[in-house]
């Protein structure tokens, strides 16, 4: 039997955490609420959450801030609610470490849709394309695509989220190739969950500042003007 979703609304509205709850258990989702920090932190340490709605403007610690504090320990995928005319929170919590956001006011039938997409791509299977499924390596770095886990030469587990992921291994699998933000939509599959350009971009700074020794000038995933970017490395099944 498959296991129903189990996902985590974090909302101080509620009005909106009500509707979102109800919405979402109509469509086969198991729901947990959670109208702060306190309360969500509660909720994770007592169940077995596999993505978290996450909204930003919360009393106390406040949605981008829960959302940095998470990214240090953990790959639970999040989507964050943001407001309709704030597209710096939405870049922002990106930046943070969202998967995804949706803008208020919402349909809810665009937020499932962004849930299925999130959760797709968390426990996707690697594909069979010849090769797909192999662990590689570059300058001491090891990525195992089965496990879905980096790890730095000094053999320590990096932690990344399913995207950041995804996008790493993009670009390993096409090394010292040039790739257009385009085909990095493509290849990691992020076009089917409606990403833009802009998305690809955060993602390399995400990705930079967990694998590069100085992000401000990096050495394995290089920007290419009017081009886009290329992974310089050499990179050996492991």
């Amino acid at each position: 039997m498959v296991r129903s979703p189990h996902i985590l609304v974090v909302e101080d509205d509620r009005e909106i955490r009500t509707m979102v709850s109800r919405f979402l258990s109509k469509n086969g989702c198991r729901v947990t609420v959670a109208e702060d920090a306190r309360s969500m932190d509660r909720a994770l340490g007592t169940a077995r959450i596999d993505l978290i709605v996450l909204d930003i403007m919360l009393p106390g610690e406040d949605g981008l801030s829960i959302c940095r504090r998470l990214r240090t320990t953990s790959t639970l995928p999040i989507i964050m609610l943001t407001a309709a005319g704030d597209p710096v929170a939405r870049v922002v919590g990106l930046e943070m470490g969202a998967d995804d956001y949706v803008a208020k006011p919402f349909n809810p039938h665009e937020l499932l849709a962004r849930i299925k997409a999130v959760l797709r791509r968390a426990t996707a299977l690697p594909d069979t394309e010849d090769g797909a499924n192999d662990a590689v390596q570059f300058a001491g770095w090891q990525i195992n695509p089965v496990s879905r886990e980096v790890r730095n030469p000094e053999g320590t587990r990096v932690i990344l989220t399913s995207a950041e992921f995804d996008l790493l291994f993009t670009f390993c699998r096409h090394a010292r190739r040039t790739l257009t933000r385009d085909q990095l939509l493509d290849l990691s599959q992020r076009r089917a969950a409606g990403a833009l350009d802009r998305s690809i971009d955060i993602l390399v700074s995400r990705i930079r500042r967990k694998i590069e020794a100085d992000p401000r000038d990096p050495q394995f995933i290089k920007t290419v003007r009017s081009g886009g970017y290329v992974f310089t490395s050499e990179v050996m099944r492991a």
